[in-house]
């Protein structure tokens, strides 16, 4: 691995600590968004809707608080709470917060997209570096150029490439299964919510 590091060249260097900040960003979006399944949404928003429509106002508030750390259960108590606002204010109250965890969960998704797009152009900024050093290489040398003067530039080049594209690719996979975890829960959210919300509404006009 230090062989290839050390062929890779200068270029190797930013390309290995977008790598590292770039798995750290992934283990902690990994852990966050995981994080999220260990509570069973439809099995709260059933139990939680059952006190709500029995009246049972305080037991229901000690389940969500009981989750608190979770967001449906905050948004849960949230509109509880102020359960006697009009459908149109609760409906805002409920978009509003949802919105703020969804984006609490794309925190730094943003810096793993940057490094999935820069590490190719490192990479390929690399091959051309080592191109260019291999034809250095043959002009200096003339006709009695080796493939071992130009071994040197030509590893560099197809190194850096590899190099990038081993960071960019499994990173992608990363990113696009983050996004699409995220998208999910965003419509649970709004599905759960739904439910609440029309039932602390229901018989309102507005």
């Amino acid at each position: 691995m230090l062989f290839f590091i050390f062929k890779g060249g200068v270029v190797m260097v930013p390309i290995i600590l977008a790598s590292i900040a770039g798995a750290g960003i992934i283990v902690e979006r990994w852990i966050v968004i995981r994080r999220l399944y260990r509570l069973n949404m439809e099995a709260f928003s059933k139990a939680c809707l059952e006190m709500v429509e029995k009246g049972r106002w305080n037991e229901a508030l000690e389940l969500c608080r009981q989750n608190g750390d979770y967001p449906l259960p905050a948004m849960y108590a949230e509109a509880i709470e102020n359960r006697q606002s009009s459908r149109a204010e609760l409906d805002k109250v409920l978009e509003r917060m949802g919105n703020h965890y969804v984006k609490l969960l794309e925190k730094r998704l943003g810096g793993l997209v940057s490094i999935v797009g820069i590490s190719p152009l490192m990479g390929f900024l690399g091959t051309i570096m080592g191109l260019i050093r291999a034809f250095m290489a043959w002009e200096k040398a003339g006709s009695d150029i080796t493939v071992s003067a130009l071994a040197g530039g030509i590893y560099q080049a197809m190194i850096t490439t590899a190099a990038g594209l081993m960071v960019a690719i499994p990173y992608y996979l990363f990113y696009n299964y983050f996004i699409s975890r995220i998208k999910y829960f965003s419509h649970e959210l709004d599905d759960y919510s739904s439910r609440l919300l029309e039932l602390l509404t229901r018989g309102r006009v507005l």
